[in-house]
């Protein structure tokens, strides 16, 4: 850029500052010539043609302005926020204020209702006492004044016998004298006076129904505003679970014979530590407790831990809550999955209904001399079901054909788990028990090395067997409406039980080389499966006792 070019770039520069500091209008120098400022900004300009030196000038002034712009409107934006939040701050001192004098006022009422009941009670108290009094009293008096009146008249009985000897001894006849001593001496001995005790019934003395207040005085003078109770401690050491039931048990940190009751709160929860800010489950509240422990009962495990807290409350106010505590609760979940099942049964997360529309239904050929069942069917020759031409497939793990089977969602690959299957006892056919996940789409529960069941066959005539491998064991049992199993993966024991009485139903005996899943099977029936259930004290005892002579998947024939 020449020299001139540049000197000029710098003078409008300088001078459109100037303008900006307010020091009025300037003109553009270009070639020696000036031009007023407004005149030069209002010329047209051809179009391609670029002045070396307005435009560099504007562009920086509005790129400042533009900047300047955007703080303040970030400033505006702050200003509107903490202005929200000192308003929001302001509703909520005032808040407080009517709070504070609406409480105020309620306790006070309280308090003037408790000083009344107070002189309520000490009126009655004394209502009594004076009465005692009067009556002590009255009794009194009317023994003094019966002793009183017999005094007074056996005196006058004497006074009239004195008179009477008196005359007597006066008297000069001596004819009569004897006659009148003999009179007086025997009235004498029989006068009352004679017979009276001079001394009084009762004493006049009263001091044994005097009262001392000192003490009660001492307490009414201690009266002072019930204290805050202090917070529980939860015992965790000796706090249970077991059976799906919780027990807690806490203490206080001293006696408080204030403390009316305790309020404990639980929620289920994933996490270990202390409880989070936001939390996927509530707050469930048990009030009225009246101990210092509290079972649950029927409780579902379908999360790992249990949170607990408890806060003790006197009539008038409630602590503040114990340090939470979270219990394990371990237990196994699943849902049934639905991806696996036939198409013939309609899955919910824990339930299954035997749906005849789900796929398309033949005409059931019928054969001379043969009953009215298909040649294959889940209750193999024993029952019959309707042939089904193929379906379309909802995906590559369906199962098909005649195995009306629907799998958990939750592999086992250790430990000890149980669950309880509710059934529609009129369903045709039902199986219950584990399979691998290698069991075909057309495989059948208990006819394969696959998997292991208990089958329900309620064609024609009603059986009840343990099957697997293609062999069946009859079982000699009621069929429950409930049944429990259990799976020690790595003792390779599935037991199965009546849920309700935990009697002992089946017990296979193997040694699983694969992960095992929850496998079901129903044909125009229903069922439903409970899981978050903890293995049974009942069935963890009769494991024990009953490992000796159960039944092994080896002796099925």
């Amino acid at each position: 850029m020449p020299r001139s070019a540049a000197k000029g770039t710098l003078r409008v520069r300088a001078e459109y500052a100037g303008l900006r500091r307010g020091r009025g209008s300037v003109s553009i120098r270009s070639g020696g010539y000036g031009v007023p400022a407004r005149a030069a900004e209002a010329r047209a300009v051809e179009p391609g043609t670029v002045t070396d030196t307005a435009v560099p000038g504007r562009a920086a002034g509005d790129m400042a302005a533009h900047d300047q712009k955007e703080t303040l409107r970030k400033i505006s934006t702050t200003l509107a926020l903490k202005n929200e939040e000192i308003q929001n701050f302001i509703c909520c001192l005032k808040q407080s204020l009517q709070n504070l004098e609406s409480n105020s006022n309620r306790v006070q009422e309280d308090l003037e209702a408790e000083f009344s009941s107070l002189y309520s009670a000490l009126d009655e108290r004394k209502e009594d006492m004076v009465t005692s009094i009067k009556r002590e009293r009255a009794s009194r008096t009317y023994e003094l004044q019966s002793q009183l009146t017999s005094c007074t008249k056996a005196l006058e009985s004497s006074e009239e016998l004195l008179e009477l000897a008196n005359k007597a001894l006066c008297s000069s006849e001596t004819d009569g004298f004897n006659q009148a001593a003999k009179e007086i001496k025997d009235s004498v001995t029989m006068a009352p006076a004679f017979r009276l005790s001079l001394k009084a019934k009762v004493s006049d003395n009263m001091s044994h129904m005097m009262v001392d207040f000192a003490q009660e005085r001492k307490i009414l003078q201690g009266l002072k505003f019930l204290p805050v109770p202090a917070t529980p401690e939860i015992l965790l050491s000796e706090c249970k679970v077991c059976d799906n039931s919780v027990t807690v048990v806490w203490e206080l940190p001293e006696p408080d014979d204030k403390v009316e009751h305790y309020v404990l709160e639980y929620r289920r929860t994933n996490h270990e530590g202390p409880p989070r800010a936001r939390e996927d489950h509530p707050w469930m509240v048990v009030e009225d407790i009246r101990h210092t422990e509290h079972t649950l009962t029927g409780l579902r495990f379908d999360t790992r831990y249990i949170t607990f807290r408890v806060k003790a409350c006197n009539k008038a106010v409630a602590g503040e809550f114990a340090e939470p505590v979270n219990l394990e609760t371990h237990a196994f979940t699943f849902k049934l999955d639905a991806a696996s099942a036939h198409v013939n049964l309609r899955v919910d997360d824990h339930s299954v209904e035997w749906d005849s529309s789900g796929g398309k239904v033949q005409d059931m050929r019928k054969d001379k001399g043969r009953t009215g069942s298909p040649m294959h069917s889940p209750a193999r020759a024993a029952m019959v079901s309707p042939k089904k031409t193929p379906a379309p497939r909802a995906g590559r793990d369906r199962f098909t054909a005649e195995s009306y089977t629907v799998l958990g969602d939750t592999a086992i690959d250790a430990g000890q788990h149980y669950w309880e299957v509710w059934f529609d006892k009129e369903s045709k056919a039902l199986a219950v028990g584990v399979a691998l996940r290698t069991l075909g789409r057309f495989d059948q529960l208990g006819k394969t090395g696959a998997s292991w069941c208990l089958h329900l066959n309620n064609w024609l005539q009603q059986s009840f067997s343990a099957k697997h491998n293609n062999k069946a064991r009859t079982l000699d049992c009621p069929v429950p409406d409930r049944i429990g199993i259990y799976c020690g993966y790595d003792d390779g024991v599935l037991s199965f039980y009546n849920a309700r009485t935990k009697q002992l139903i089946h017990t296979f005996r193997t040694k699983f080389q694969q992960p095992l899943v929850p496998a079901f099977m129903v044909w125009n029936g229903s069922f439903s499966v409970q899981t978050g259930l903890q293995v049974p004290s009942m069935v963890q005892s009769g494991q024990k006792r009953n490992s000796a002579t159960s039944s092994s998947s080896a002796s099925l024939s």
